[in-house]
Order: structure tokens, then sequence, then C-alpha cells
């Protein structure tokens, strides 16, 4: 009897220690939303790929919403992860799922919208505009919309922004087209093309892509909107209150409106004849030396795009140009400069392209290596414009009067004051003659490589996939 007690005592023993254990794990609360990011060590984002959220360029994955998001798991000290959606309905669904910890891709909030998702407060405001082709009545009241067609993003606030004006009976006569999955891209072509009269699309999406489309323009705007990232509806809202903290924090110190600077600022500048002569450049000109340019890109490290834009803005692919003060060729090579880098003719395209994409780099390799990129690859092309020193001296500057010398936003803001004595006099290298030039030199190459960035992935300009091919 005794023998058989102990042995029921044995089979007992684990069993109590397995139910011990379960209750513990029972009573154990289940990890947060945040805490389930920190502990994988990743912080998960859906995304569209499109100028305005997340692209890639010579330096990797960027784009505003990347580089807002990419903050935010730093912050947390998580990785960043980013998936893909092909229509917004998709992206909504991997949202309410779970499948990903949050939606930054540029949406605006709605009153549709917040049945679905939780909203951060928003962090940016936009316009919805008509676009229009030029040449053609410019809509200025919602009347000029009718007995016209529309063509909007399917599931998109600009849909649900027409479908409320048609049943207020604002714009009865309006035929309005939706697209599943349409890019910003495909809905201006559409109209460029002459499929439909107008598209509605939001103001930074058009900023950003209107050097492809010069032939149109922005007519009335029928609302604003702001845009914010997008969490789960459920119950568990940790990770959505530290997301508002770190964007609370971004407006306040400046991040955002830095961001805003670096992906619009120099859009901003916009010229319909310049974007004229680029498209029509590209397509005429650069064929002629994309393939020195690649293998210049190459030999440096840079992207091609870069050493392209960089020698437009220098001879808008002329190799016979001059400047007033002798600089001559391609990409414009001082004498000094040409003798420095081994060039016996500054006319020739091809010793020019090699030799000035060389030079960037070894301006860039003085550039400390601390600075992140693309501020180090920025002021390397300054550099280029109106020497190294006086970008050194502008760094210098910027760190005494107390901001950050190693962001090209910041010291683009000193190279101005080095032509004033107060300033210069106090500079190793003196007086910057050309200071204010460089800042905008610089913001005309950022823009002439954006838009060969977007032109390569674009359905509309073929010619220029061709040209850049």
């Amino acid at each position: 009897m005794k023998m058989m007690l102990r042995r029921i005592s044995y089979l007992f023993t684990p069993i109590m220690l397995l139910c011990a254990v379960g209750l513990v794990m029972a009573m154990r609360p289940e990890p947060s939303g945040l805490e389930r990011v920190l502990e994988r060590g990743t912080l998960t984002i859906v995304t569209r790929s499109a100028p305005t959220a997340y692209y890639r360029d010579q330096h990797g994955s960027t784009g505003l919403e990347y580089e807002l998001a990419r903050g935010f798991a730093r912050q947390l000290g998580v990785k960043l992860e980013v998936r893909h959606a092909d229509s917004l309905n998709e992206l909504f669904r991997m949202v309410e799922r779970g499948r990903v910890d949050l939606a930054a891709a540029g949406l605006s909030v709605t009153d549709q919208r917040r049945q679905r998702l939780r909203f951060s407060t928003p962090y940016m405001s936009v316009t919805e505009q008509v676009i229009y082709r030029r040449g053609e009545h410019r809509p200025r009241k919602l009347a000029d919309l009718e007995d016209s067609t529309m063509v909007v993003l399917a599931g998109s606030s600009h849909e649900e922004r027409l479908t409320t004006l048609k049943e207020e009976g604002a714009i009865p006569g309006l035929q309005i087209s939706t697209i599943e999955g349409a890019t910003s891209e495909r809905l201006l072509m559409l109209v460029e093309e002459g499929e439909y009269d107008y598209t509605l699309v939001d103001s930074n999406d058009f900023l950003v892509q209107r050097a492809l489309f010069p032939e149109l323009g922005a007519g009335l705007e029928l609302g604003d909107g702001h845009l914010a990232w997008a969490f789960s509806p459920g119950t568990d809202h940790s990770l959505y209150r530290a997301a508002q903290r770190y964007l609370t924090g971004a407006r306040t110190n400046g991040r955002i409106a830095e961001l805003r600077q670096r992906f619009y600022g120099e859009k901003e500048q916009f010229n319909l004849y310049s974007a004229r002569y680029f498209i029509r450049h590209i397509e005429t000109r650069l064929p002629e030396y994309a393939d020195e340019f690649r293998k210049a890109g190459e030999e440096t490290g840079f992207d091609w795009r870069l050493l392209a834009a960089l020698g437009y803005q220098e001879s808008l692919w002329d190799p016979a140009a001059v400047s007033p003060t002798g600089v001559r060729g391609l990409m414009m090579l001082t004498r000094r400069t040409a003798r420095e880098m081994g060039v016996d003719d500054r006319t020739d395209p091809i010793e020019s392209i090699h030799a000035g994409a060389a030079y960037l780099r070894k301006l860039h390799d003085r550039i400390p290596e601390r600075i992140d990129e693309p501020d180090r690859t920025w002021m390397a092309v300054a550099a280029y414009n109106v020497g190294i020193g006086h970008v050194e001296d502008a760094r210098i500057l910027t760190q005494r009067q107390g901001d950050d010398p190693d962001s090209w936003a910041q010291v683009r803001q000193r190279l101005p004051l080095l032509r004033q004595p107060e300033y210069y006099q106090q500079a190793r290298r003196g007086y910057a003659r050309g200071g204010g030039q460089a800042v905008i030199y610089v913001r005309h190459i950022q823009r002439y490589y954006n838009t060969m960035v977007w032109a390569a992935n674009s359905e509309k300009h073929q010619p220029l996939q061709l040209a850049m091919k």
C-alpha cells in the first residue's frame, strides 16, 4: 500500500508542477504592443512606394515617411522593417489584422477611415488639388467641374471627398472614375494623355512630380488634408502613445520641418520652362553621355544619376560650354582642377566626366566620415561649386552659433553669411563670393537628381527610361 502511495505521489508531483507553471503563465499579463516591438527588436510598418513616402536613391531606402518612421524606430532602440501594399484596401487590412505595427504612407485622416483605424495626431497638412492640362480651361470653382470626367485612386480620401460633394449636389454633372492601386503618377499620366479631364491629388504629391509633368497645372482646391500614421483600433494603445510622444517631439525639435525642407524644399523652386528643357535634354542629350556617367559612377562609388545631375547643372550636358570666368567643358573644370586631375582637354566630354567624378570623390573623402548621408554628399557637391575651404568655414560658423555642423540643412544657412564682413573676417578662408550661389547650386542638383530617380521608375516617361539605360 505504501509502495502504491509512493508511486502515486511520484506521478502527481510533475503534474502539480505543470499545473503550477500553467497557473503562473495564465496569470502573467499579455505583453503590450510596445513590449512586443521591443522584445522582437523590430518595428514593422506598411507603406506605399511613392516619392512622398518611400523610394530608393543613391544611399538606399529613403522618403519622408521612411525617414520619420526610422527615427521612431531609433528612439525605441529597434530596427525598422518595411512592407509594401499594392492598394489602400490591402494596406488598411494589414493594419487591422495586426500584420504590421503601423501604416506610414501619407494617409489623410477622414471620418470613414476613423471607423476602421486609429490615427495619430497629424504631422503635416496638405491641400487636395484638381489637376488639369495647361492650355485648357483652368477650373477655379466647383461649377467648372460639371459635365467633365475625373479619375482618382479607389479607396482614397479623394474618392471620399468627391462622393460627398456629389451627394450634396455640388458637382452633379461630374463623372468620377476610380482605379484600384493606381499611383498618383498614373493618375497624372491619364490626365496628360487626355483620357480624363481632371484628377485630384494631394499638394505634396503634385509638388514632387510636376517636374515630370510640366504640361499639367493645379486648379482649385477642394479641401484640406491632414497626414497621420494609422494603427489598429484595438484596446492596446501602448505603441500608439509612444508614437504620439515621438511625433510631438519631432514637431517641437524641428525634425519634421527639416524633413519637409529636405524632401520638398527644392521642389518649391519649380520653374516650368527649366523642367520642360530638362525632360527634353534627358531624351536628346543624355543618351550620348549616359554610359560614361555610369562608368564614372562605378569608378567613384557615386550614383551615376547624381554625376549626370551635376553635369547638367554645370553645362546642360554641353561639352562646348564656357562660363564667363573661363571655366570649360561638360563638368565645367577650372584650369587648376583640370591640372590637378590630369586633364589635357577640358572640352573632351569623356575626360571631363571622369575627372569631374574623381574630383567630387576627392572632395567627398575630405568631408568628415562621421557625417551621415546624404548630408556628406551634399556638402561635397557644395564644395565642388564654392570650394572645400568655404564649406569647412561654414561648418565652423554653424558650430559657433550653436547648431549642428554635420547637418547640411544647418550649414547651408551659414554659407551665404560668408559674404558679410562680420562673418568672413573671422573665417580662415575669408570672403566666399559664391556662398549663397552654392546653396542654390545644390538645390538644383537635388531637383535634377530626384527627377531622374523618379523618371527611371516612371510609367509615362519610357523615352526617359531608355535614355537612362
